[in-house]
């Protein structure tokens, strides 16, 4: 059973497929698709984020995946987001937040508890995320939490066939960083 987990603004809670409606509601944007690869279809189709949940339900179901909504503890019932750590090879933890709620910290905090959560709980010894080169904010998460760029090259999201990142950190690197 996957745990809820909280951050000083946030509550992040394990996904039902009855989160699909507000998922819906919120993600077909294109300011939250453009840096995301293909994989994710676009446009959105109108029963996507009931695909979404079905299909990360069963990943989580057999722990290769764990995924998260992101809730203001001012708005508990309110998703401004989504963040999803994975046992895919080189794509550990991808995630998303409705624009408005972007640039102030609040995706931060949901990656530190996700991240502590993939080491500490997990036990794994290594988190790998790909990000797009265009999308700063998403890599200045990366390089605030102490990851460093591995590999470069050209990825495919919907923006286009643009210059890609591979980021990384270790858990020993990750439970030597002061916490705040």
């Amino acid at each position: 059973m996957l745990p809820q987990l909280e951050t000083d603004r946030l509550f992040l809670v394990p996904l039902s497929v009855e989160d699909a409606p507000k998922i819906q509601d919120c993600f077909p944007r294109w300011e939250i698709v453009k840096y995301l690869t293909r994989k994710v279809p676009w446009p959105y189709p109108a029963d996507g984020a009931e695909t979404f949940c079905k299909m990360s339900l069963v990943a989580m179901q057999r722990e290769t995946d764990w995924v998260w909504t992101l809730r203001p503890r001012s708005a508990p019932t309110q998703i401004i987001g989504l963040i999803r750590l994975a046992l895919e090879p080189d794509n550990n933890r991808g995630f998303w937040l409705v624009p408005e709620w972007q640039g102030q910290g609040y995706m931060s905090e949901a990656c530190h508890a996700a991240t502590d959560f993939w080491f500490n709980t997990l036990q794994q010894p290594l988190l790998r995320a790909p990000k797009a080169k265009a999308n700063r904010a998403s890599q200045r998460i990366s390089e605030k939490s102490g990851m460093r760029i591995i590999q470069e090259g050209i990825g495919e999201y919907h923006s286009g066939d643009i210059p890609t990142t591979l980021w990384e950190i270790t858990r020993e690197e990750w439970n030597n960083i002061p916490k705040q």
